[in-house]
């Protein structure tokens, strides 16, 4: 793990490791990839909910994993399980090694944030040196926001709107491919395993509480999301 001190220099694109450009699980290498892992106890009742971050070019994950801090490298709740590889060319607006600024500034589109990516790592670099300096809150702002703001700053899917911690979390759910079948059981099994013993020994009641949970949970991040828009942070 790396600290957020020096969390600036190991971004740099060849200062750690050559450009990795295939998926290498193994490795822990998913080069321009959303990846989501399941959060221990949260996940066991709502398999839905996990833990997400975002790849840099070369493969290596970071993710808003605590208060001022940023993960590189070390995926804060285990090896990731399921992936989104983005064509970053043809997917992310905001980004054209082979464009110059002026043009690249004309397609970014309008907004500050935007205009100044000129690569990939490039915005990655500007979220983490934004979130290194952000209180962590898994209701208000937290790894999806972190991710949601990649995303942003790349334009990436501009025809959709803008990304959020709502549709960023449907997107890996619909979307998001299983890096194994190992990968499958590790993110399933506690759920499936959870929801028969609590049907087996508390019936409807357990039904209840569950289905209260998880619409009191939804119920906040859509409110959040699309009532109070200053709620979760971005």
């Amino acid at each position: 793990m790396e600290t957020h001190a020096d969390g600036d220099s190991a971004l740099m694109i060849g200062e750690t490791e050559p450009c990795i450009m295939q998926i290498d699980p193994k490795r822990a290498r998913f080069p321009c990839c959303i990846v989501w892992s399941p959060l221990p106890v949260f996940s066991w009742f709502v398999p839905f909910i996990g833990h997400i971050g975002i790849c840099r070019e070369d493969g290596v994950i970071l993710d808003f994993a605590g208060p001022n801090f940023v993960c590189v490298d070390h995926f804060a709740f285990g090896a990731a399980t399921r992936y989104i590889q983005i064509t970053k060319d043809k997917q992310c607006c905001c980004i054209s090694p082979s464009m110059s600024e002026h043009e690249s500034q004309i397609r970014c589109n309008r907004t500050e944030l935007q205009s100044e990516i000129m690569t990939w790592d490039d915005a990655i670099r500007k979220s983490t040196q934004e979130f290194q300096h952000r209180d962590y809150s898994l209701f208000t702002c937290n790894c999806h926001s972190f991710v949601a703001n990649n995303l942003n700053r790349l334009g990436y899917g501009t025809a959709t709107g803008r990304w959020n911690v709502v549709n960023l979390a449907v997107l890996i759910f619909l979307k998001g491919r299983w890096v194994s079948k190992t990968a499958i059981v590790k993110s399933c099994l506690p759920f499936v395993v959870v929801f028969s013993l609590g049907v087996t020994f508390g019936g409807w009641t357990f039904l209840t509480v569950l289905a209260s949970f998880t619409a009191i949970v939804v119920g906040w991040f859509l409110l959040g999301t699309y009532c109070f828009k200053s709620l979760i942070q971005l």
